[in-house]
């Protein structure tokens, strides 16, 4: 929600509040030709809704914004936070949306995965845990590789890369220059392989979710000779070689 629905919200709730306690059909709080109470309970009572509003102007608008170093992100929601700061980069922007698509896709496909494992498994098999810890792990892996993808573009200057492609391009000589561009384009080689480690993790759990949905019964022993789970702890070797 943004802050200015949030804002709208509030006075909205204000005014019922405030209709439901001055209202004569209603609880009729008066301020004038009613007794002492009444009156320093009705000023009160609006000068508490004005620093109520005030105070919420003051955490929506005014209020700085704690930001969370990339080492603390843990939730699907932080992910997507950290990645929406970068939305407006003209170079990776693409990149980041496609990286803001697979986290919602990733936390649809798990859902559909837990809900598919419990009509097939009771929660006390090993045949479900063992599927779980598996989508449980390759999940690790998809948000280690969301979060060095913002390792990168943390550090990626786009303006300097910008200057770079442009005039300023011809101040150095062909060497140097080629040099920084190889830099940056190691930037974006690797984001784009981060990418598509994330679509492949994506792609193996509909491959598992596939293989569940047309079991009714299978042995522990099976599960391991399944090619689906062949490809995923493929994938999960293969990317522990890429963590940072």
């Amino acid at each position: 929600m943004t802050k200015g629905l949030k804002l709208v919200g509030l006075i909205v709730f204000i005014a019922i509040l405030n209709v439901v306690v001055f209202s004569p059909g209603l609880i009729g709080i008066q301020l004038i030709n009613s007794s002492p109470f009444q009156t320093a309970f009705g000023v009160s009572f609006i000068i508490a809704n004005l620093l109520v509003l005030l105070f919420s102007m003051f955490q929506l608008y005014f209020k700085p914004v704690e930001e969370k170093t990339i080492k603390k992100l843990k939730t699907n929601e932080d992910f997507v936070l950290a990645l929406g700061t970068y939305k407006n980069s003209h170079v990776l922007k693409e990149d980041i949306i496609t990286s803001l698509e697979q986290i919602e896709r990733m936390k649809k496909k798990k859902s559909i995965f837990y809900h598919l494992l419990s009509d097939r498994f009771s929660p006390t098999e090993i045949t479900y845990n063992k599927f779980a810890s598996v989508v449980d792990e390759v999940e690790t892996l998809f948000y280690l590789t969301i979060r060095n993808i913002l390792n990168k573009i943390s550090t990626f200057d786009e303006s300097e890369y910008k200057k770079l492609k442009g005039k300023d391009g011809l101040r150095y000589s062909k060497s140097l220059l080629q040099e920084k561009i190889n830099l940056y384009n190691e930037y974006f080689n690797f984001v784009k392989k981060a990418i598509e480690m994330n679509e492949e993790i994506l792609i193996n759990i509909d491959k598992l979710i596939l293989e569940i949905s047309r079991l009714d019964e299978i042995g522990i022993d099976e599960i391991e000779k399944m090619e689906c789970m062949k490809e995923i702890d493929t994938l999960i070797q293969q990317t522990k070689y890429y963590r940072q």
